[in-house]
């Protein structure tokens, strides 16, 4: 009876694996601003309900949005103005752009489906050409779609965690190698958003190598304790600097 038990067990727990990989597989569909074969189990429509959602919570996080009308149009003009000189014009996402209170902590970040918001303590820092790379880098990460691909990736390892556990009690195991792979995968957004970056940049008429300069400020501001690249969910400042000459050298090398 333990026996008919345990391979009762084995055969759920193998067909809610199989499940996962055939559902992941069906996923898959090309980014057409990108190119790129992603996995995603949203839709455009969802994406930006998610954002529009999330983004007043989100911004209470962070104090609130600055008060200062000034500075929240320039932040907002500026955004728009990198969406109208590339291809994110063309997306059907909604694109807004908020300066927060916080002056404290040095971050920017998107929501699925258009909402950038900046930090002040990132933004007092900042030029406009180096704001406009930390804007562009944001509106890339909307259009890489990388928030709707690691909700699709968390889905996937949650459901292969819930068949390991029920076919082997391997559970744990599993969901510590889907950590691990969002993270590498994180990593490589981070990438792709500095190109897309240096490219709206360059089309909006700001002096792409600004961008070096915003990752020498993230790198002072981290310290000399930096986290281990591996152990980040961001590449080490000094890698992407690397990758983002090579990104102004091709870019303008094709114009």
């Amino acid at each position: 009876m333990r026996r008919g038990s345990w391979k009762i067990r084995i055969f759920i727990g193998l067909a809610i694996v199989a499940f996962a990989f055939v559902q992941r597989c069906n996923n898959k569909e090309e980014n057409p601003y990108t190119g790129r074969i992603q996995n995603i189990n949203m839709s455009t429509e969802q994406e930006v309900a998610i954002g529009l959602q999330s983004a007043p919570e989100v911004a209470q996080q962070y104090g609130g949005l600055y008060p200062d009308e000034r500075l929240q149009s320039f932040v907002d003009q500026l955004g728009n103005k990198l969406v109208n000189n590339s291809i994110a014009r063309e997306t059907p996402y909604k694109y807004d752009f908020h300066l927060l209170a916080d002056d404290q902590t040095i971050n920017a970040f998107a929501l699925p489906g258009g909402p950038v918001f900046v930090t002040y303590a990132l933004f007092s820092q900042l030029n406009e050409a180096q704001l406009a790379g930390v804007l562009g880098h944001e509106i890339g990460h909307v259009i890489g779609r990388h928030s709707a691909e690691r909700i699709a990736d968390s889905n996937f390892w949650k459901t292969v965690s819930m068949g390991a556990s029920v076919g082997a009690d391997a559970g744990g195991i599993v969901s510590s190698i889907g950590q691990n792979t969002l993270l590498t995968n994180g990593r490589e957004d981070e990438l792709e958003s500095d190109e897309l970056g240096v490219l709206f940049m360059i089309q909006s008429g700001y002096d792409p190598y600004e961008m070096i300069n915003v990752m020498e400020i993230l790198k002072a501001a981290a310290g000399p304790n930096r986290v281990p690249e591996f152990q980040s969910t961001h590449p080490d400042p000094d890698n992407r600097i690397e990758r983002i000459k090579e990104a102004i050298d091709r870019i303008k090398g094709q114009q």
